[in-house]
């Protein structure tokens, strides 16, 4: 595998950065001892249940609202089978590669803490398959965020069977069978209980969340950078900023927001250029004097998010699940809600933070509002319309940033002949938010722009 960067995979849990470094970066993935031994322990329990002449669910029955048919031995290989082949039903465009391999990789975590049963050799050729750098081919619909994110996993467990379609390493679209072949991996057929082990995850959901949570990161701290230099731009008032204004409201996320600020400005000319007793302004707009405020609570609800994120990687989600004493119990654990919320409170505060770039944009556009600068910065304003329609794309961006944050979590279709008659929606409020967080992307980039024409 040459340098690539190694993740080890066993039953404790994965860091935001392993996720992202396997999805993102390639880093190669490595089940370690524990997690083979874990692993095989578990497989010995759901065996001696296949064996047992009592129905267990999921070993030796239907699966939702068939639950109460018993499976004649000689069928259960056709069970599995036709399980996943039934759930990979999803549709639309593909996901994106780096969903893909997080999921996958977060499904094989899950299998590695021994609570779901499934063989080693299963779970080896998940990881072989992040590996080779296969990505099945996986579709924006048909994931409900209860019983797990079913048809995007139904369409990885597919490819473990050596069917369907998947991406190569170069990233052609080939038939799985031939890419295992060509990369020397064996697909499997799936013993008992081992495809329903495969698709009751949140794992597409929390791989969305966690990979939104590093651009967040990264994007919040730009939105200090772009606040910055707009506030610059436009010449206005540092002071509200201080330490002490700050700290008589101690949410973290403004203190971290204005810090960042204060030390952008610190040295600024154009900021020691207006302190001279000449400048009348006493106080600044919203968008200007509120920024620490709008992008700090964006910070503490990142925060909330990545607690959230943090007990999800700690969880080993399936149903229902082999315990540490060897029973077998079903469970609701494959519910999204929990990751389901803060996915739609990460779009709320994406929106925001896009409204007021913004609104800061258009002040620098505006003579009325720019203190002296040229309307719409234009180098002949009349003759051409300088920043005029980058502000339209930012506006445009951000009425469908308030659609987005619309939440997705409230909504739930009841589905499986009313045996899942309450579901998350996590998918769809993880899907939103990746739109959401290009949509900012785009317009702090405007804003950035925008100042700097204006600087």
């Amino acid at each position: 595998m040459g340098d690539r960067a190694v993740v080890n995979v066993g039953p404790e849990p994965l860091s935001f950065d392993e996720v992202t470094m396997v999805a993102r970066h390639g880093a190669e993935v490595r089940l370690t001892d524990d997690a083979v031994a874990a692993m095989a322990a578990a497989r010995i329990r759901v065996d001696e249940l296949a064996e047992s002449p009592t129905p267990a669910y999921g070993v030796s029955t239907g699966f939702g609202a068939l639950a109460t048919r018993h499976i004649d031995p000689s069928l259960r290989a056709q069970l599995q089978r036709s399980l996943v082949r039934s759930h990979a039903a999803g549709s639309g465009p593909e996901v994106e590669k780096e969903v893909v391999r997080a999921l996958m990789l977060l499904r094989l975590h899950t299998l590695a803490t021994g609570h779901t049963g499934v063989r080693p050799k299963t779970a080896k050729v998940l990881q072989d398959l992040l590996n080779a750098s296969i990505t099945p081919v996986v579709h924006e619909y048909g994931s409900l965020g209860c019983s797990g994110d079913l048809a995007p996993l139904s369409h990885v467990a597919l490819t473990i069977m050596g069917e369907g379609v998947v991406r190569d390493a170069a990233g052609d679209l080939r038939d799985a069978a031939e890419a295992l072949k060509q990369a020397g991996i064996e697909p499997v057929e799936l013993a008992a209980k081992e495809g329903l082990a495969l698709i009751n995850g949140t794992d597409g959901m929390l791989g969305m969340l966690i990979l939104a949570m590093d651009d967040l990161g990264r994007l919040f701290r730009t939105a200090d950078v772009a606040a910055a230099m707009s506030v610059e731009a436009l010449l206005g008032i540092d002071r509200v900023f201080a330490a002490d204004l700050q700290a008589l409201r101690p949410h973290p996320g403004q203190a971290a927001s204005a810090a960042n600020l204060r030390a952008l400005l610190k040295d600024s000319g154009i900021m020691e250029s207006h302190r001279d007793g000449t400048c009348t302004r006493v106080q600044d707009a919203y968008s200007l004097r509120c920024a620490p405020q709008v992008a700090g609570a964006a910070r503490d609800t990142l925060a909330h998010a990545a607690v959230v994120a943090e007990r999800e990687l700690a969880s080993a989600i399936d149903n229902p699940v082999v315990l540490a004493d060897g029973r077998v119990e079903s469970n609701g654990n494959f519910h999204g809600a929990p990751v389901g919320y803060v996915l739609d409170f990460l779009a709320i505060a994406v929106a925001d933070v896009a409204g007021i770039s913004e609104r800061r944009t258009d002040r620098m556009l505006d003579v009325a509002r720019s203190h002296g600068l040229p309307a719409f910065l234009a180098d002949d304003p009349g003759v051409d319309s300088g920043h005029m329609i980058a502000q339209y794309t930012q506006a445009a961006i951000v009425s469908e940033l308030k659609r987005l944050a619309a939440p997705a979590s409230v909504d739930s279709i009841p589905s499986s002949a009313m045996q899942e008659d309450h579901v998350s929606m996590g998918w769809s409020a993880a899907r939103k938010l990746r739109r959401a967080v290009d949509g900012l992307t785009r317009v702090l980039a405007v804003e950035i722009l925008t100042a700097a024409r204006a600087l």
